[in-house]
């Protein structure tokens, strides 16, 4: 897998996620601490506005702003959106009132949501070969899940140390060194002959693709699945921890750290996976185990309520549907490699971007709302999304015979222009 850092240019990239990764986990920490010291008790609520605040900008400012920035060089915007993910950081220290967070919030996910697309469209430029993509693909996948377990440990050592408003400035640096390595790197030039485009032309375009490529439907089934699967992790393990089992805080942790651990296992041996069994299959996979670990969440709700006990089974259950989701989350940016051009690869990423967020926007307040009035009843709820999602993606992946091809798009253009739209 680490033969693909050979390639100087990725190596800056992939140098560039995770220093930024590990900024934006600092950041996370800052941000819930700041706003217990403005808002008490109601931290939460001022959270949860956060991080709806944060769906909006990535669901509805992703696509215009990549119609806007698409024709513009691809090192710019990246830098751009560092510097302002930079100054954002800087001026959080500073805030005094709630609505403050959401503005600033606001605008450092907006370019946030401008940043991710952008680099992650530029990697199957910088490794053409399909191999290699799935290995930096994978890659990718361990620093996201590294980042979740390491960046509250730095933080907790940090905050030994000193107040939390200068985790705010460890954010900062971490962006400056994202843009000083995307500064630092060679990126792909853009072809002399791709054809131009008007911002309203530009806009729909990633969501035109989607509609037109039976791949990228199946891709889209597989995002409603993946998000009722994390939407019971990430909103439900402090009920599940301290509400239903009674344990301290570091229980939470636990639970969030097994399911990154079944994310990381799978991660390590989807390069060859997928050369075994193909990307479409394994996401089905995928799929299949979330909607598992759902039904298994759903058992092990019921038990507790009756019996108190399932720690260790829900812990299991964790594991599953972090393996689950990233048997379906590495591989999948291969389908929309290999379904877009080197013209309109950033707008799909953005389209993907976009669509999978907003599954969120369904299955986050049914885990929380529904939660509240009943821990069993969103887990059903949810176990029921995913049935019908991962019913349908099997089905329609077996009624389009969709299949794996052996090359990434960009090779695309120089054979009439137009992706394959059978596979990636």
């Amino acid at each position: 897998m680490l033969r693909v850092l050979r390639n100087t240019t990725y190596a800056k990239l992939f140098s560039a996620q995770v220093i930024a990764l590990l900024g934006t986990g600092l950041l996370t920490v800052a941000l819930g601490l700041l706003a217990f010291d403005i808002a008490g008790d109601a931290a939460g609520s001022v959270l949860g506005t956060a991080l709806t605040i944060k769906m909006v900008a990535y669901v509805g400012v992703a696509p215009l702003i990549a119609a806007v920035v698409d024709r513009l060089p691809k090192k710019a915007v990246l830098v751009t959106a560092d510097v302002v993910r930079l100054v954002i950081a800087l001026m959080l220290p500073f805030v005094t009132e709630a609505w403050q967070i959401y503005v600033l919030v606001f605008v450092l996910q907006s370019a946030s949501a401008t940043f991710t697309p952008a680099f992650q469209s530029l990697i199957p430029a910088v490794l053409p070969e399909p191999n290699d993509y799935t290995r930096a693909l994978s890659l990718s996948r361990l620093a996201y899940d590294l980042e979740a377990l390491v960046s509250p440990t730095i933080a907790a050592a940090l905050l030994t140390l000193v107040s939390y408003n200068n985790l705010f400035v460890g954010t900062a640096i971490g962006f400056s060194c994202s843009a000083t390595l995307v500064l630092l790197s060679r990126l792909p030039a853009r072809s002399d002959d791709e054809p131009g485009t008007s911002f309203w032309q530009r806009l729909p375009m990633g969501a035109k693709v989607f509609a037109r490529t039976p791949t990228l439907r199946f891709l889209m089934l597989t995002n409603i699945v993946v998000a009722a699967g994390t939407a019971i992790v990430l909103v439900n393990s402090v009920v599940y921890a301290r509400g239903v089992f009674h344990l301290d805080d570091a229980a939470l942790a636990l639970a969030l750290a097994c399911y990154g651990i079944g994310s990381l296992v799978v991660a390590v041996n989807i390069p060859w996976v997928v050369v075994r069994i193909g990307v479409i299959r394994t996401m089905i996979i995928g799929t299949i185990l979330i909607v598992v670990g759902l039904l298994a969440a759903v058992i092990v709700t019921a038990v507790s309520a009756k019996t108190g006990s399932g720690w260790i089974a829900l812990l299991g259950t964790w594991v599953l549907l972090g393996m689950g989701t990233s048997l379906v989350n590495t591989p999948s940016s291969r389908l929309l490699a290999d379904a877009s051009t080197r013209a309109n690869r950033n707008l799909v990423y953005t389209a993907q971007f976009a669509l999978s967020h907003a599954c969120f926007l369904i299955t986050y307040p049914i885990a929380g709302w529904l939660g509240v009035a009943s821990l069993s009843g969103a887990a059903v709820a949810l176990a029921l999304i995913a049935i019908v999602a991962a019913a349908s993606a099997l089905v329609f992946a077996r009624m389009k015979n969709l299949q794996c091809s052996e090359r990434l798009a960009g090779q695309a253009t120089s054979q009439g222009g137009k992706p394959d739209t059978r596979g990636a």
